[in-house]
């Protein structure tokens, strides 16, 4: 049986703003929906990628916006993502070489920390 991570939760104070940050960077908006008062679920989901991130309001996730800083996401050149994230206006961080992989970080507008890791090649 396969177990696939779907749907990772980044917590935001202005959804608005958070989803212009991630589509600005590549992400594409899956879902814009607000099904019962008070609640809006936004989704999207990163270039490539089987997992997505969800955003909102009245979502009952008690995570506190700036705190998620626990996503790692593999990329083909941390040097390409780097120029691309600055290319987009962004403050990113990096290239980091280390044995285990090329890291670069970011930060979104609530301050959750993304980092990218380019894997090494092990042949």
């Amino acid at each position: 049986m396969d177990w696939k991570i779907e749907l990772i939760f980044v917590p935001v104070t202005d959804v608005d703003r958070a989803k212009d940050f991630y589509v600005k960077i590549g992400f594409t908006a899956d879902h814009d929906q607000s099904p019962s008062e008070g609640m809006r679920f936004v989704q999207l989901t990163p270039p490539g990628s089987a997992c997505s991130i969800a955003l909102g309001t009245g979502l009952g996730i008690d995570l506190e916006p700036g705190k998620q800083n626990t996503i790692q996401v593999v990329v083909p050149d941390a040097d390409q993502a780097l120029a691309d994230l600055q290319a987009a206006g962004v403050e990113a961080r990096g290239v980091d070489d280390l044995a285990w992989g090329r890291f670069v970080s970011f930060d979104d507008p609530d301050g959750n920390t993304w980092t990218l890791q380019q894997l090494p090649s092990w042949s």
